[in-house]
């Protein structure tokens, strides 16, 4: 399968700010994901749909980005993160055979070790240069990218022999190392310290902490046979994450060294997943997880109240704030707080229709930011960070 790469460029203006500083910021962009969910012939069918895609904040702007790399049958985009400073975006390039999607159906599981090539490519918003940084000196056909929050490297995961492992690299893809430290289990969800420095993982579902560059790694106990995705905190004192059964877990904090564990909130029942598919497929749920508020005092998190899954904001203190009240059976997740933590971002189903919703910190004034048509949806919100924030 050919990949071609061609230049796309986004309109004059696309990084311009009109807003005032004593006013939230409402001008800045949205990355996110959409496609269809409605088709009946299983989630191979719903994901050849999806665009990556950016949107102002106050809903306006809306385009389709990358376009280049959906030219090939069986080919879709997703949105997925942004650079530190906010000049590029990370945008996956997905492509999986007919084959192979029908195998993994009939037998319902995933089978990563053919028929797939996921990549991840960094679209420059000014000049629309997109650069498939996974494709130098590949090590794997799935791949996904993060930065560091100094933007200087990259740390990557990818599939190897069906096992995945974490990577640092260097911005133009080359000088590709693992940073597994020796370990040997399925390593996910990788998230980097706020000075660079370190990294935190789950490894076999149990929390890794180890340099950046790997070295001496070191596992975090929590009594826990499920550790999820664990997050640091925006001072580095914390690492937020669920913990307990899997789909029976809940928000913790511990601090790096291992201590101070606890739990913050109960998620009431809630699995933790939200079904994207009006059809649902095997393993097509996606995770809903909590986040950290800008300051750090604070995590965003989603919970089961009633017959609903409500937003909620619970506190380091203890404090727990609902911000949403629903009718039976509306669906809230993948908060995302603004960069100036005066908003928060989330999906919601309140219309009928799963679209990306923003509201003010405290869950006031909620408006809608997408406009998918029904039978499609908005999923995983990313705001551009605005330096200085």
């Amino acid at each position: 399968m050919t990949r071609l790469m061609s230049f796309f460029v986004l309109s004059a203006g696309l990084l311009a700010s009109t807003a005032s500083a004593a006013e939230p910021r409402l001008d800045v962009w949205i990355g996110y994901t959409e496609g269809r969910n409605d088709l009946p012939q299983g989630q191979y069918a719903n994901w050849v749909t999806n665009r990556a895609c950016l949107v102002r904040a106050d809903g306006t702007q809306r385009r389709v980005v990358a376009t280049e790399l959906v030219r090939d049958d069986g080919s879709w985009t997703q949105f997925a993160g942004w650079s530190p400073d906010g000049a590029r975006a990370i945008v996956l390039s997905a492509w999986e055979s007919p084959e192979n999607a029908a195998w993994e159906r009939e037998h319902r599981t995933f089978r990563m070790t053919e028929g797939w090539l996921m990549d991840a490519c960094l679209l420059e918003l000014e000049s629309g240069r997109l650069t498939n940084v996974t494709a130098v000196d590949r090590v794997s056909i799935y791949n996904t990218v993060s930065f560091t929050p100094d933007g200087a490297r990259l740390l990557m995961t990818s599939l190897i022999d069906g096992v995945s492992r974490p990577f640092l690299m260097d911005l133009d893809g080359r000088n590709k190392r693992d940073i597994s430290g020796g370990g040997t289990g399925f390593a996910y969800g990788v998230s980097p310290s706020p000075d660079s420095q370190h990294v935190a993982y789950h490894e076999n579902y149990q929390l890794v902490i180890s340099p950046a560059d790997g070295g001496d790694r070191r596992t975090i106990e929590t009594g826990h046979p499920f550790n999820f995705a664990p997050q640091w905190s925006p001072d580095g004192k914390w690492l937020l994450f669920v913990s307990g059964e899997h789909y029976d877990c809940h928000p913790h904090v511990v601090r790096p060294d291992g201590t101070g564990l606890r739990k913050l909130a109960d998620r009431g029942g809630y699995r933790g997943v939200v079904e994207r598919l009006k059809h649902p497929d095997f393993h097509s749920e996606s995770s809903d997880l909590p986040v950290w508020s800008r300051d750090g005092r604070s995590v965003y998190d989603t919970a089961r109240v009633g017959e609903s899954i409500e937003l909620m904001r619970v506190w380091l203190d203890g404090r727990v704030d609902r911000l949403t009240e629903s009718a039976p059976g509306v669906r809230h997740y993948h908060p995302s707080p603004s960069p100036d933590g005066r908003w928060i971002l989330f999906g919601t189903d309140r219309s009928g229709v799963m679209q990306l919703y923003l509201a003010g910190a405290d869950g006031s004034d909620a408006r809608p930011v997408t406009d998918v048509a029904e039978g499609s949806c908005a999923m995983h919100g990313h705001w551009q960070p605005q330096p200085g924030e």
